[in-house]
């Protein structure tokens, strides 16, 4: 098990409060990025006190920038500046300085010069007690590959020299890793990681403001562990986070998130750890709302086929069920639900997931410091969700049901089989975080990020799925504050599920059915089947049939896809009914059609 720590730059805040986060969340060390010393107002002691009192060590001071291979006079400059940051370091109680290879354009080519001047300045850090790490930049001007950098640190052979490496400068540049294991345990003095979505740019630019917790972005950290471990490195694992939506966030979330990412790598490190309940799909979905409301929807579930097989003798709150899907209306005017309506209007407040070992589920969420709440409207533990809700964890056989009364069987042969996928919309700034949440606890993998073209901006989408595919999650979140993402954030006065997505296995004949029902689905402009005829050079009578039922359709490589939609309830949410042949997608290239539909509606 490695040592946890986090470098302050990573967080927002001034540096007592991202200290105390730091601490609050769990980890054992801490680096210290000079600007934070700047801008402190005390002498260097106090701040190492105030480290030391909340239980952190101080594992390294950073950055030391542009000393290697410098003619002169920069080169006794720089060794004069070195000298000032051992006597700080000193004031600190801290001994290992993080030095970045040299990106000046005074600076000379060379490995043996650069391993002559690290050598030196080993002998100055000796004499102090402290040591020398040295880390290749991805856009160093002579060393920007971590195995020159070790070169180096090899050449200049000093025990207080060692090499520093960067997840993000190694991975970024796609190096390979076979280097890593190469290099004595002893001469790692520090591992720090970081991930990062796959962006065409520049590597500054990229670096500086788009890394990314570990578990939150897509560059290859499992490879990079199974590197330490083949290394048989054991010492910190370090935390340097380059981000503008961090460096805006409350300090002590950021934090939480950040020691969650760390058990996340050790699970990497070491598959097995926490061993991963199996998602069995979501074995209910809860509504909060008032009387009428409660009448409203359930006169809309009526008309999509379902029925009413649960009642609680003395509360307000009815199950309705159509093969696995379970929907919970709840109108009490008390309780969890009705707290939550009070805050958020007519929305879901709870989902119910299944699993297939509960015990296993809970003791994952605990390792992963998230905590089990007591229970809320149902006698089942639950963990924190999206803005206030609740997720239910439950086994298939929980009596959950146990306090209502049967009233009806679910239809004979339903027309709606399960829920597909549930799509929640949050604030930009919580994605990472819910990405990494669903990741860790939950065992989810991710999809690649779509990018959806809304009539007034553009939405994120990020779909995370179980390895079986009974547990599918879309989240979506817009920076645009007109789209019909970001608007639904307002009306809602947060985050929340938008959208439920169920699966039928005959769209014709299920639309068919509940027309009949007197539902009806979200009109399509005649265009979107003209460039689907034009795109796809469909059969005239599916087209047509397509038109008749308003559904959208999508081709892949390996099968289709079919959906249509509920008129939007309460100007919230809405259903989607799906049906998949041989398809892995959400309908992507069809969201734009969906929402410009929503929108039009929405006005009028």
């Amino acid at each position: 098990m490695f040592k946890t720590s986090i470098a302050t730059v990573s967080l927002s805040g001034d540096l007592r409060s991202k200290l105390e986060a730091i601490a609050q969340a769990g980890f054992e060390g801490v680096e210290l990025f000079e600007q934070d010393l700047l801008t402190f107002d005390g002498p260097p002691k106090a701040v190492g006190a105030f480290i030391r009192e909340l239980g952190l060590k101080l594992v390294a001071f950073q950055p030391f920038r542009d000393f290697e291979g410098l003619p002169e006079p920069e080169r006794s400059r720089a060794f004069e500046r070195a000298l000032r940051k051992f006597d700080l370091m000193e004031a600190l109680g801290t001994e290992l300085l993080l030095v970045c290879s040299n990106v000046s354009p005074k600076s000379l080519p060379g490995l043996e010069r650069a391993a002559e001047d690290l050598y030196e300045l080993g002998e100055l850090a000796r004499a102090r007690g402290m040591r020398v790490g040295f880390e290749a930049l991805a856009w160093g001007r002579h060393i920007h590959d971590y195995r020159d950098a070790w070169e180096v640190v090899r050449r200049a052979d000093h025990p207080a020299v060692g090499t520093i490496l960067d997840s993000f400068h190694i991975l970024s540049q796609g190096l390979p890793l076979s280097g890593i294991p190469r290099i004595p345990p002893e001469k790692i003095f520090l591992v720090q990681v970081a991930d990062a979505p796959r962006l065409e740019m520049g590597l500054l630019p990229w670096s500086r403001h788009f890394r990314n917790l570990p578990g939150q972005g897509q560059l290859p950290l499992q490879d990079f562990m199974q590197a330490l471990t083949d290394a048989r490195y054991e010492g910190y694992i370090s935390l340097e986070i380059f981000n503008d939506q961090f460096r805006s966030a409350p300090p002590r979330e950021v934090a939480q998130d950040g020691y969650r990412s760390l058990i996340y790598l050790q699970e990497l490190r070491e598959p097995g750890r926490l061993p991963r309940p199996g998602c069995l799909g979501v074995g209910f979905v809860e509504f909060a709302l008032d009387e009428s409301e409660a009448a409203e929807l359930e006169d809309l579930l009526v008309r999509m086929g379902f029925a009413c097989t649960h009642r609680h003798p003395t509360r307000q709150i009815r199950v309705w069920q159509q093969g696995q899907v379970r929907l919970v209306v709840n109108a009490e005017s008390e309780g969890f639900a009705h707290s939550y309506h009070l805050l958020h209007g007519p929305a879901v407040c709870a989902l119910g997931l299944e699993v297939t070992h509960l015990p296993q589920a809970l003791a994952r969420a605990q390792a992963y410091r998230v905590p089990t709440l007591a229970p809320g409207d149902w006698p089942l533990p639950a963990l924190p969700g999206l803005e206030g809700s609740l997720l239910y964890l439950l086994e298939p056989t929980s009596p959950w049901l146990a306090e209502l009364e049967p009233l009806a069987p679910p239809p004979e042969v339903p027309h709606l089989l399960r829920i597909d996928h549930l799509a929640q919309v949050m604030p930009p700034a919580q994605l990472l975080s819910w990405r990494l949440f669903y990741r860790s606890v939950l065992g989810l993998e991710p999809r690649d990020l779509t990018e959806i073209p809304d009539p007034q901006g553009l939405i994120e989408s990020q779909a995370l799925e179980s390895p079986d595919g009974r547990l599918r999650l879309v989240l979506n979140a817009s920076q645009h504050h007109e789209t019909l993402a970001a608007r639904f954030l307002s009306a809602y006065y947060g985050g929340g599920v938008q959208h439920i997505a169920l699966e039928t296995q005959d769209i014709f004949a299920t639309l068919e059915a509940l027309r009949q029902n007197g539902l009806e689905t979200l009109p399509i402009p005649e265009n979107y089947y003209l460039d689907l005829e034009a795109r796809y050079g469909l059969d005239e009578a599916l087209l047509e049939k397509l038109k008749q039922h308003h559904i959208l359709y999508e081709q892949s490589e390996e099968g289709e896809f079919f959906q249509a939609y509920t008129q939007t309830f309460g100007n919230l949410f809405f259903f989607e009914i799906v049906q998949r042949r041989n398809y892995g997608g959400y309908g992507a290239t069809n969201a734009s059609v969906r929402i410009a539909a929503q929108v039009r509606q929405l006005r009028g």
